[in-house]
């Protein structure tokens, strides 16, 4: 097997298929074994670990996932790479590529294919064992369609231990911030609502092929079994953070009461507001997870 994360190799196997990276997919191909090893390390995976790998591209970081895994489950939406993929991982039977949009694909699938249930895509045994592994996620994620992502994994029943991603070194940022920073949002809330967020390394653009014209950074969020706060209903608390911060700049009673789904008026946020004495001109920037989780409640 040729290690693609040697870049001659990478480039051989994008040759051979005539491949072109597709823009809107943000794909950028890692080149930087040292980085690789980060990786694997940050994410902890062993032999005991079912990784749901998210866009695994011509399979360079697949390859080490699959040494070290018990299974692996690669989501790849692009379909001229599973030809590529076909090749790259024909060495190993402990891996299913699926092609598909992670924000469409049957979660009762996922699931199948992970108890062993279902044998699909590539080179996978059909009694692979699923029960009894710990799922953990890792992903390469461009920046467009990283926070759809880490909701659509947050919100379902998915029961993986942590996420480990490689994002741009911005949005990592955003993820730990807290209220008053410009880069605080609902990026930030929703990261920490639900797990505890590390930054485990800085990753040069100079690591990619092609390269990008920013650095990234490898996150790990390990997810919390109880949320910090107690929410009622936290799907409407992330409308209320959502609507908080479409409109920086408006109070927190002008955001709330403009965003018509919400169906708010603003006496009633008002009074809410007053109930947590806080003034009815306060910027939703400035609240805290947890002043957001009064809120939700008492509305």
């Amino acid at each position: 097997m040729k290690k693609l994360i040697e870049f001659e190799n990478t480039k051989e196997i994008l040759d051979k298929y005539g491949f072109s990276m597709q823009k809107k997919f943000g794909q950028n191909f890692l080149v930087n074994e040292h980085v690789l090893d980060g990786i694997i390390d940050a994410a902890g995976i062993c032999k005991e670990d079912c990784v749901l790998e998210i866009g695994p591209g011509i399979g360079t970081m697949t390859q080490a996932l699959c040494a070290h895994a018990g299974k692996v489950i690669s989501v790849e939406i692009d379909k001229k790479l599973i030809p590529i993929l076909e090749e790259t991982l024909a060495e190993f039977d402990n891996v299913t590529v699926v092609n598909d949009d992670i924000l469409k694909v049957d979660k009762a699938r996922l699931e199948r294919i992970l108890d062993g249930k279902e044998a699909t895509g590539t080179n996978i045994s059909s009694d692979t064992p699923g029960n009894g592994l710990t799922l953990k996620v890792v992903a390469n994620l461009p920046y467009y369609i990283t926070t759809p992502i880490l909701m659509y994994l947050f919100e379902s029943d998915l029961p993986f231990e942590s996420i480990t991603i490689m994002v741009q070194k911005e949005v990592a940022d955003r993820m730990q911030e807290g209220p008053g920073s410009k880069e605080y949002g609902a990026l930030s809330l929703a990261v920490q609502y639900y797990a505890k967020p590390e930054t485990m390394m800085i990753v040069p653009g100079s690591s990619f092929v092609p390269r990008p014209n920013v650095d990234s950074a490898v996150i790990k969020l390990t997810r919390y079994e109880q949320p910090p706060i107690a929410v009622e209903d936290p799907k409407k608390m992330f409308k209320l953070i959502r609507a908080s911060f479409n409109m920086r700049r408006k109070t927190l009673v002008n955001g709330l009461t403009h965003m018509s789904e919400l169906g708010l008026s603003r006496e009633q946020v008002e009074e809410a507001l007053a109930k947590m004495e806080k003034s009815p001109t306060v910027r939703g920037e400035t609240f805290t997870l947890e002043e957001f989780g009064k809120l939700s409640n008492l509305l």
